[in-house]
């Protein structure tokens, strides 16, 4: 490893600065790390985690080339590894040049040398794989990306429907098993990898929750339920940028726990890239190829069409384009802002039919949606949402308080038209035997104006665990208290109502099942902030000049001041004219010197030596210390 390290330092005594900052331009994480000559640089860039990272950024082309570098021993040359991979000098350079400004390989000689810790000795072919076929691009065309997004919107909202009304299992271990996954597919009639986007948004937009083992609404979930569209599409694209969950549709997989780092985060993002608001992709097929080759350790088809798919899902590709949203996704933009305007006004009314239901087109607002739930039942929820009035479901609106008139009121209030009869009727009909019967807590008293009525409930055989009995000719008692004997007395066709001990009727709330959210993580940083490049080839400059023989000229002040320049990109020109004359004349000065983040230390010195970027000198305490020119960040005089 030391002889590796030796040769890659002796390599880069070679470069020139601009092709030394060439290569930290790549391998900022090295960049970062205390560098104080080539040969620390050099043992930085032979470390194991950095050099996966780097190599992760290579095509297809490169991976070829320094797989039949490892392959050959190192002892290769450019003709040898040529005839291996079957390929041109052109074609070599080209994927040799990735190496070198990445410094995974270098020459040395005749000889081609890679790291250590490379890992590209499983990627050795015996032929260069050539890049495919250029994607094809046209002037970008208006292709609305409404559909699609209204779509995964209302799916979203169907699914949290079916975790509300029907059972949907996790397993214990957590997570949702693959064939539980294909059977709530099956009953939502929608592909399994279509449900399972809506269960990862969901649950990364914190709507769905796990409780007991069961997926369940949370009462995020709920709020999103009660917003506007363009607030729900924004929720769910805020949520699809920090999944970090790597698509496989063709393989079987549970949902929600096998995340596997951040590879979809960078899946995602490189594919986003690649689109334009100004060109459209003819042919997506070319661009996933083209991916797949340029970046291989994160793209694989597969996957990649599978990402297009959701990007197009929630409207923020279309037509082979960036639509708006896309574009706000990208550049960091107003998201919110850019879903609003895609998103169609939410639906105020319904059509009312004679066969008893009610049709909303398009996605219902939080008010529509409000009073049909209290009125009606969902019944269908695919392109159009439909409602069914019931018996039930009116005797529902009926106890919450609610008159006839008042019912009908609200239904005509979201009416396109004037209510077929046929629901005046049923409205009307049900109000009428609303409230013959009264129930209070005994354990609860069952009574009524009509004795025939009791007689008749006394004997219903359906009854028989209520253990009826009569307290006068129009009251009955009932062994269990009210809630069970008004659910009983429901379940055998009566539409009696709860009353309190003052007579009042009781408005029954039945109180929902709501599981917890995760808690939403952090969200992604795309992109950590780094060395800039002025930043890096300063660096660069410095490392390389100061090994190289210098002649000198000027004086000594003025050299020293040169060279502290060279080292230090903080310090004022009378800051540095103040530290070289310390240099030179053994004075004492103060610095302020960085310690950490933000962290500053104040020390009063008389610099000693001068060696490689480092300051050695003596301190008021009595102590010699080392204090790296890079890192002082003010000088002075001391008072």
């Amino acid at each position: 490893m030391a002889r590796r390290i030796n040769a890659l330092a002796s390599w880069l005594h070679t470069l020139e600065p601009e092709e030394v900052a060439a290569i930290l331009v790549h391998r900022r994480d090295v960049a970062d790390r205390y560098i104080r000559t080539l040969k620390d640089l050099a043992t930085q860039l032979t470390d194991s985690d950095s050099v996966h990272a780097v190599e992760d950024t290579l095509d297809q082309g490169a991976l070829d080339v320094l797989g039949a570098i490892v392959a050959q021993g190192n002892l290769g040359t450019i003709d040898t590894v040529c005839a291996e991979l079957r390929c041109t000098t052109t074609d070599f350079e080209r994927a040799f040049a990735q190496l070198e400004e990445r410094a995974l390989a270098w020459p040395d000689g005749a000889k081609l040398i890679a790291v250590n810790s490379v890992r590209a000795n499983g990627a050795q072919r015996d032929q260069l794989t050539p890049r495919p076929r250029t994607p094809r691009k046209r002037k970008a065309s208006i292709t609305s990306p409404v559909v699609a997004a209204m779509s995964t919107v209302d799916g979203v909202a169907r699914l949290l429907a079916h975790c509300e009304q029907d059972s949907f299992d996790a397993r214990y271990t957590g997570g949702v098993a693959t064939v539980e996954i294909r059977r709530v597919a099956r009953a939502l009639r929608v592909t399994d990898g279509v449900l399972r986007l809506w269960l990862e948004l969901a649950v990364e937009a914190q709507l769905i929750g796990i409780e007991r083992s069961r997926l369940l609404p949370t009462k995020h979930g709920d709020d999103w339920l009660d917003s506007h569209p363009g607030v729900r599409l924004a929720a769910l694209v805020n949520a699809w940028r920090r999944m970090d969950w790597r698509p496989e549709p063709d393989q079987a997989r549970a949902a929600l726990r096998d995340y596997t780092g951040a590879a979809g985060l960078a899946l995602r993002r490189t594919a986003l890239e690649r689109f334009s608001a100004d060109e459209a992709f003819t042919d997506t097929e070319e661009l996933v190829a083209d991916l797949v080759w340029e970046q291989p350790a994160v793209h694989d088809p597969r996957a990649t069409a599978a990402v297009i798919s959701e990007m197009e899902s929630l409207g923020l590709v279309a037509g082979g384009a960036l639509t708006p949203l896309g574009t706000a996704v990208l550049q960091s933009g107003d998201v919110q802002a850019a879903a609003d305007e895609l998103m169609p006004p939410a639906a105020e009314h319904a059509a009312f039919q004679t066969d008893m239901t009610a049709v909303v087109t398009g996605l219902p607002s939080p008010e529509l949606s409000a009073t049909l739930n209290l009125v009606a039942d969902l019944e269908d929820n695919d392109a159009a949402r439909v409602w069914r009035l019931s018996a039930g479901s009116v005797r529902r609106a009926l106890d919450s308080g609610l008159s006839a008139d008042e019912v009908l009121k609200k239904l005509q209030a979201v009416s396109e038209a004037p209510l077929p009869q046929v629901i005046e009727y049923q409205v009307q009909d049900v109000a009428r035997r609303h409230g013959h019967l009264t129930v209070t807590d005994v354990a609860s008293c069952v009574r009524s104006e009509d004795p025939m009525l009791l007689q008749e409930i006394a004997k219903a055989k359906r009854l028989g665990s209520l253990k009826l009995r009569f307290l006068a000719p129009t009251v009955l008692a009932s062994a269990q208290p009210m809630a069970e004997t008004l659910a009983a007395l429901r379940r055998a066709g009566y539409a009696p109502t709860g009353l309190d001990a003052g007579d009042q009727s009781i408005v029954e709330l039945v109180e929902r099942r709501r599981a917890p959210a995760r808690g939403e993580r952090r969200p992604d940083q795309w992109w950590r902030t780094e060395l800039d490049d002025l930043e890096l080839t300063q660096l660069a400059i410095r490392l390389v000049e100061q090994e190289r023989p210098s002649v000198g000229r000027g004086t000594p002040r003025a050299n020293a001041a040169r060279t502290l320049r060279d080292q230090n990109v903080f310090l004022h020109d009378e800051e540095v004219l103040i530290l070289a004359s310390a240099l030179v004349d053994g004075s004492r000065v103060e610095i302020k010197y960085a310690i950490g983040p933000r962290q500053l230390e104040t020390h009063v010195i008389t610099p000693a030596k001068h060696l490689e970027g480092v300051l050695t000198a003596d301190c008021e305490d009595g102590s010699m210390r080392e204090f790296a020119i890079g890192h002082v960040r003010k000088v002075a005089v001391p008072a």
